[in-house]
C-alpha cells in the first residue's frame, strides 16, 4: 500500500507504513510479513481472533519488537525509520490491557494523567508544570471523569480506569490512539460510555487505531478494517467489504451472520 491511503487533508506521509515486517519470538513467527500503510487522522480496525497477532503488531509499533532485517524491509513511522521511543509517544497513544494491568496500584486518576507527560508509572521526584496541570484539567473535562481524579486506580472500576489512561495517552494530542482489546470486561453500561467516549475523540480528530476480536468494538467512525489471522493481514479494506459473514466466518473459523443496524455491526447465528 501507498500514500493513497493518507487521509485527504493531512499529512501526506503514512503514520505507519510497514513493509515485509515479519517478527520471531522465541521459535514462533508472531508476524509474517506484513505489509500495511495507516494515514494519519484515519479510523480504523484490526480485527482477528485471540492469537493472531493483534497485540504483537502494536508491540513493533512501539518498538518493543523488532522485525528481522530483509533487503525488501520498510519500517517506517512519519517517513522516519529510526526514533526515541519517548519522543513516538508524544504522537501514538497507545492503551493495553498490559498497561491497566501495570497501574493497578495506588496512584490517583488524577496522577495517571500527568504521568503521560513523563512516560512513567505514577509520579516520583518529576516537575509538573503549570501548564501540564492545565492541560490535565483539559483531558479531565473532555473526558468527563473531574470527579473521580483523586480517587486511586486499586478503587476504580475496569472502564473508569481505562478512561485515565485514555487521559494519560492524550496528554501530547498524539495524531492516533491505539486501543488493545479495549472493551474486555466491561459490562453492557460501561460499554456504552466507553464507545461514546471512542467516538467523541475520534470526531475531535484523533486518529482511531482499534485492535479486538470484537465487532461491537467498532464504532461508526472507523470506516477502514484490517483482518489479521496466524500474523499475516489478511484482508484490507472498506468496512462493508470486510464485515460480511464470509470474510468474517472465515476469520473466526465459524458459521456467523453479520448484521449491521445504525453503523453498528453485530455477528450472530454461532
Amino acid at each position: 500500500m501507498t500514500e493513497k491511503n493518507a487521509i485527504p487533508g493531512t499529512c501526506t506521509t503514512p503514520l505507519l507504513e510497514f513493509e515485509n515486517v515479519t517478527v520471531i519470538k522465541g521459535d514462533r513467527k508472531v508476524l509474517d510479513s506484513l505489509t500495511v500503510s495507516i494515514g494519519e487522522g484515519e479510523h480504523i480496525a484490526i480485527l482477528g481472533p485471540n492469537g493472531a497477532g493483534k497485540s504483537s503488531f502494536i508491540k513493533t509499533v512501539t518498538r518493543e519488537y523488532y522485525p528481522l532485517p530483509n533487503d525488501d524491509l520498510v519500517f517506517r513511522i512519519r517517513g522516519e525509520e529510526f526514533w526515541d521511543v519517548f519522543a513516538m509517544r508524544s504522537f501514538i497513544g497507545v492503551v493495553s490491557n498490559d498497561l491497566q494491568f501495570t497501574y493497578t496500584r495506588e496512584v490517583s486518576g488524577r496522577e495517571v494523567i500527568l504521568s503521560g507527560f513523563f512516560s512513567s508509572i505514577g509520579l516520583f521526584n518529576h516537575t509538573v508544570t503549570p501548564a501540564m496541570e492545565a492541560r490535565t484539567d483539559e483531558i479531565l473535562e473532555f473526558l468527563e471523569i473531574g470527579p473521580l481524579q483523586a480517587r486511586l486506580m486499586t478503587e476504580m472500576s475496569s472502564g473508569e480506569a481505562r478512561r485515565f489512561l485514555i487521559g494519560r495517552a492524550l496528554v501530547h494530542r498524539p495524531a492516533a490512539l491505539i486501543l488493545d482489546e479495549p472493551t474486555n470486561s466491561l459490562d453492557l453500561h460501561t460499554l456504552h460510555t466507553f464507545r461514546n467516549l471512542v467516538r467523541k475523540i475520534a470526531k475531535a480528530g484523533t486518529g482511531i487505531i482499534l485492535v479486538t476480536h470484537n465487532l461491537h468494538d467498532i464504532i461508526p467512525e472507523i470506516d477502514r478494517i484490517i483482518l489479521m489471522k496466524d500474523g499475516k493481514f489478511v484482508g484490507d479494506g472498506p468496512k462493508e467489504k470486510m464485515l460480511t459473514d464470509r470474510k468474517i466466518g472465515g476469520l473466526f473459523t465459524v458459521p456467523v451472520h453479520v448484521q449491521e443496524e445504525g453503523g453498528w455491526y453485530y455477528a450472530t447465528g454461532y
